[in-house]
């Protein structure tokens, strides 16, 4: 059977959105394909030269913040940092909404985007904000009232603020609040209130899409409006051209409404990405799009931007000469779906990664974090035996092993029984 996990959207009666994951296709040999999309190479560049710095872990961990207006809903809250005691200053990441219940929501845990700042010595805190995920209470929609809607998700903000704030290794002088989509608009918000110590706003792509609300437009650039009339701390907003969410006339109005009266801002504009702009943060292969605006932004703020720690990445394997990446009836094990499967990875987007198992099952994945990672998962959901990478980017990556892959895999077509295992 096929799964698929879609990176951004919003249906066209909706409250939206959105948060940028990973792209899937998964099944076994004998799956049906889906529908490719435009293939575009995405350069990789060092942000810095970090070899000869102590390495450190993310050191994750989820946590409960109170919220709520007496404290008595907990938010479920993952927090990344580096070793040692600190103080370290504090980056507040805001998650975005999908379409549908916010309570099915996957809880926040944006690794791309921690890991830079990790390295530059913050604290990263992810809060799921009320009614999402496995936070307490529930989504508060506020009917059309979009002003209303942001001041509300923005307190949230405040008790995530406050309670970290507290802690022995946090340095509460040194604070900045970031958001994407709907936490890009509960970020800007927030800023109308903000705590002594936040230094600046980061926007990724903020707003509140509500196709059900007569001139949901207008409602979300008047109430971008008068956050402009509160907002002292500074703001940067980044946007794309091809956001599946915002127009950019849309995101020009949004903009001007917010500094209209004064508000110290800045807008970045960073054209196309991929086949969503939407999905820009949530991508580790959009952090060398992002980091460059952020980290003078940060550095204007009297915030740190030099790199202290080296935090790994996922690696890519290395390649084999097993076979070139285009020569589809190479790929061990699957039937026509399977290869039909191959052909769709081939269409996607790097950083992407192929897996598949001698019993026959398969899975593609595209964006996110780790690829690598979520393509093999979802193959071992659908296979008895060990999923491995075939293909990385764009190369091979298979490597016969002593027990005798690549002569299996010449005679699976041959078993029946193969093609229907799950």
């Amino acid at each position: 059977m096929m799964s698929r996990k879609i990176r951004t959207g919003c249906a066209v009666v909706a409250a939206c959105v959105a948060l940028a994951t990973t792209l899937a296709q998964a099944g076994t040999a004998a799956d049906a394909d889906g529908g490719p999309l435009a293939n575009a190479a995405v350069p990789r560049i060092a942000l810095d030269d970090d070899r000869y710095l102590p390495t450190v872990h993310l050191n994750e961990e989820v946590i409960g913040i109170p919220g709520g207006p007496d404290g008595s809903v907990t938010l479920q809250t993952t927090v990344y940092k580096p070793d040692g005691p600190g103080p370290f200053p504090l980056v507040v990441f805001n998650h975005g909404k999908i379409h549908g219940d916010p309570r099915s929501q996957a809880r926040s845990d944006p690794i791309s985007f921690a890991r830079e700042f990790v390295r530059r010595g913050y604290v990263v805190v992810a809060p799921n904000r009320q009614g999402f995920a496995q936070s307490g209470g529930t989504y508060v929609q506020d009917g059309c009232d979009v002003e209303r809607n942001g001041l509300s998700q923005a307190a949230d903000i405040a008790s995530t603020v406050d309670f970290m704030s507290k802690e022995p290794y946090v340095d509460a002088q040194h604070i900045v609040i970031a958001g994407t989509s709907h936490g890009g608009l509960a970020t800007i918000a927030y800023g109308a209130e903000a705590a002594p110590g936040v230094r600046g706003l980061i926007n990724f792509s903020g707003g509140l899409r509500q196709d059900a609300c007569t001139d949901w437009q207008g409602n979300l650039t008047r109430a971008f409006g008068t956050y402009g009339e509160k907002v002292s701390v500074p703001s940067l907003w980044l946007y794309g051209d091809n956001d599946s969410i915002w127009s950019p006339d849309l995101v020009g109005q949004m903009y001007a409404a917010f500094e209209a009266h004064g508000a110290n801002a800045k807008m970045v504009d960073f054209g196309m990405y991929k086949n969503d702009a939407h999905r820009l943060v949530g991508d580790r292969d959009g952090v060398h799009i992002w980091w460059p605006s952020v980290e003078r932004f940060l550095a204007r703020s009297g915030m740190p931007t030099r790199v202290q720690y080296q935090v790994s990445e996922p690696a890519q394997p290395k390649a084999t000469d097993f076979a070139s990446i285009d020569a589809i009836s190479s790929v061990p094990f699957v039937d026509d779906a399977g290869r039909n499967g191959y052909r769709n990875f081939l269409h996607q987007y790097p950083s992407r990664a192929f897996a598949v198992s001698a019993s026959g099952a398969w899975s593609w994945a595209e964006g996110g974090d780790d690829p690598m990672a979520v393509a093999i998962s979802n193959c071992q959901k659908q296979s008895s035996d060990p999923c491995r990478l075939y293909a990385v980017n764009d190369t091979v990556v298979w490597k016969q092993t002593t027990s005798g892959d690549t002569q299996t895999a010449e005679s699976s077509t041959s078993k029946p029984a193969l093609a229907s295992r799950n």
